[in-house]
């Protein structure tokens, strides 16, 4: 029979739960094989390495059932290995989907890992992906989340609960025609899980089909399995099934000649969005927003009357009437309302009808039908991680790989205890008849006694046991180095110093060289989270199509807050526009390899620093390599004490340029007073020169006027007259 559904879930609920039904027993059978060895596999893992017939014949030769479990800590090392770090995502937009919301998405990733816990989620997916040979990781839409909003959230999920169509060759499964995930469940936390479907679940019909592995394996240990946990009380149980399977589903795919856009609708959305108005302008220029038309209808008249006045202005100026011009009426913009179904008829928007792969699931408890819905996706959510992948539902794991070597090991330390106990406990050979065999028992043990005894009959004699071969030793250690060599470890990985080289170059390239081994194993871990992220998106855009504030914690430990379809209306033509919207748009996911892997933290800080040291990058991309919790605050403090920094610089040059400007006021100053001062002598001795000047003035006219005296007295005392001449003389005698 084909694996397909023939019949619908809601119209004949009750062929639907019997074909699951069906379905479960043939699923179940077939992987009843690989359940019984992947079953033994965690047993390893856990510590029951031992049958009953193994520890019935140990026992019976004296030897102890010992457990050395070496699988134990070279599965939690490679754990260890691969879940060191949280993984990143990187969205990539398609066509002309956002960059920022790209972004986003990104980061919403992250949220999503951190609300469901993803580090627990993680490292058990891994634990089973090398004990079991597979994890499962479902992604997941909770509706109760973020009070009644939801959340979309990942868990893990246990292999022994995943039944697979056993005709899969695909390593995510996705040429499968059903996946089963199937458990028991009491009534009533079936009810919890659907509070809305209490009254089927409490009607449906009770179920004891556990699931019974047996391994032969003994079950005097500690570990505890979900099936060894079964009827521990008096309640009622259920078995519960979601069932998984793609199928067609109907859709229009439209494109809008005038703005470019492309959109898969299902029928309800297309029936509204055939609705909705728009309006055409001028006959072709289409518009869906009617407070924008009418301000280009606005627009467009004040340009025909701007236009019509400058023509005014010229008629004017040639002499002309201008109103012939004004008075004409104003041309009516033609502006057509319409429907996007009007706008499909006139070829405007391209309309056709496609069939989609889309993943349908159904959920059931016990005997009846709960309810079934369509997800946005083309993927499984249930998605695998496998190991050694066999090309069918049912790859193999590590552990199965060294279970020979692991109970090579077992058996090996079982006999050498075996043998110390035995060479602790000597045997003694007693010739008959030569001691008093009581005496002898009680008196050998104790020290400084004498036992009589008759040498005719020989003396007791030690026996020493045979030494065990040194190749047992070597043997066990080459055993334990194949287990870790099979899950590609080596000793430094695990912790131990002394097989580290002894120089650091040396160990980081050893350590590189170890990491090559474990990086095959991140490529698978890789690939399922990356599909992880790819069924994630959809369910997002599905989910979240209002107003959301999420906060993200980066690996510095500080929070960044994120805002999507927020709406934001326009003060001038009321349209409402929605910033950060993720409900549209197509999107990749690129995974950041090796983001898992563990790093030197004070190697790239040093790193770091060498960059910073040489301009490469700034202080604040050096802080966030640290751990320092407080980050938002100590880069804020940083940029604060930057800034004081850089202006306490700033002052120091002002303070020196204005001591430049005092000293050169200075020199200026007694230049200035030197200058003075030298006017001052100048001016002095001008008025010097001019009282000098002055004064050979005067006496040169002094002296002028007392040569013209002297001039004319010489002249009249050389004239003729004698009488005159001597009443003269004797005049200047008396």
């Amino acid at each position: 029979m084909s694996d397909r559904p023939k019949v619908d879930p809601k119209q004949n609920p009750e062929e639907f739960v019997d074909e699951t039904s069906h379905l479960f027993d043939v699923y179940s059978k077939e992987r009843d094989h690989w359940a019984k060895h992947a079953k033994e596999d965690k047993e390893f893992r856990l510590g029951r390495q031992w049958t009953k017939e193994q520890e019935d014949i140990l026992l019976a030769r004296g030897q102890a059932p010992i457990v050395v479990n070496r699988i134990h800590p070279a599965v939690e090392a490679a754990k260890s290995m691969l879940t060191s770090n949280r993984p990143s995502f990187r969205c990539a937009p398609r066509e002309d989907s956002d960059n920022k919301v790209a972004s986003i998405l990104s980061s919403l990733l992250s949220y999503m890992y951190d609300i469901s816990d993803g580090n627990s989620v993680i490292r058990q997916v891994v634990d089973d992906y090398y004990t079991m040979g597979v994890g499962y990781i479902n992604v997941y839409q909770d509706p109760m989340m973020d009070m009644g909003k939801g959340e979309v959230c990942i868990h893990d999920v246990d292999p022994m609960d995943v039944y697979v169509d056993p005709n899969s060759r695909s390593k995510f499964l996705d040429d499968a025609e059903n996946i089963i995930v199937s458990r028991m469940f009491t009534k009533e936390q079936a009810v919890k899980m659907y509070p809305m479907y209490e009254k089927a679940i409490k009607n449906a019909a009770s179920d004891q089909r556990w699931d019974e592995i047996a391994t032969g394996r003994s079950n005097d240990f500690s570990a505890t399995f979900p099936e060894d946990v079964k009827n521990v009380s008096d309640q009622e149980y259920v078995r519960g099934y979601e069932r998984y399977f793609k199928t067609m589903v109907e859709k229009y795919r439209v494109y809008e000649a005038f703005s470019g856009k492309e959109d898969l609708l299902d029928e309800e959305k297309f029936q509204l969005y055939m609705q909705q108005p728009a309006w055409i302008l001028n006959g072709s220029q289409v518009m869906t927003d009617e407070a924008k038309v009418q301000a280009l209808v606005q627009q467009m008249q004040m340009q025909i009357q701007e236009q019509r006045s400058q023509e005014a202005m010229q008629a004017t100026a040639m002499g002309q009437d201008p109103n012939t011009i004004l008075s004409q009426p104003m041309p009516e913009i033609p502006v057509e309302q319409v429907t996007f179904a009007d706008l499909v008829e006139k070829g405007m928007i391209e309309v056709v009808q496609v069939s989609v792969q889309r993943i349908k699931m159904c959920v059931i408890m016990g005997d009846k039908y709960l309810y079934s819905r369509i997800l946005p996706i083309e993927h499984y959510p249930i998605v695998p991680f496998m190991n050694i992948h066999t090309r069918t539902p049912y790859p193999t794991s590590d552990v199965r790989m060294v279970k020979g070597m692991q109970e090579y090991i077992n058996k090996t330390r079982s006999l050498i205890i075996a043998h110390a106990t035995t060479s602790t406990n000597v045997k003694i050979l007693v010739p008959e008849g030569s001691v008093d065999m009581k005496e002898f028992e009680e008196k050998w043990s104790q020290p400084g006694v004498a036992i009589t005894y008759d040498p005719t009959d020989g003396a007791p004699m030690p026996v020493q046991p045979s030494p065990l071969p040194n190749e047992l030793y070597h043997n066990e250690t080459t055993a334990k180095s194949d287990i870790d060599h099979q899950l590609g470890l080596y000793e430094m990985m695990m912790g131990n110093s002394q097989a580290a080289p002894q120089t650091y170059k040396a160990t980081i390239s050893l350590d590189e060289f170890g990491q090559r081994k474990i990086k095959s194993k991140l490529a698978d871990i890789e690939a399922g989270l990356t599909r992880v992220a790819q069924v994630a998106i959809p369910l997002m855009q599905q989910l979240y199509t209002t107003r959301k504030i999420f906060r993200v914690v980066q690996p510095n430990n500080s929070l960044t807050e994120y805002v999507v379809n927020k709406k934001l209306v326009d003060d001038k033509t009321g349209e409402i526009e929605i910033i950060n919207n993720i409900t549209v748009g197509k999107y990749d996911v690129v995974y950041v390899s090796g983001s898992t892997l563990p790093s030197n933290r004070y190697a790239e800080l040093e790193f770091y620093m060498d960059a910073y040291k040489n301009g490469i990058i700034d202080k604040q991309e050096v802080l966030k390599k640290t751990e320092v919790f407080d980050m938002e605050g100590v880069m804020e403090r940083t940029d604060i004490i930057g800034q004081l920094q850089q202006q306490l610089q700033s002052s120091q040059e002002q303070i020196k340029q204005l001591k430049g400007d005092l000293q050169t006021r200075d020199r200026e100053a007694v230049n200035l007073r030197k200058k003075v001062e030298v006017e001052k002598f100048k001016t002095g001795m001008d008025q010097v020169a001019n009282k000098s000047k002055a004064a050979s003035t005067i006496f040169e006219k002094r002296l002028g006027d007392e040569m013209s005296l002297l001039k004319r007295d010489i002249a009249t005392a050389t004239k003729p007259d004698s009488t005159s001449s001597g009443q003269k003389s004797s005049q200047n005698k008396e």
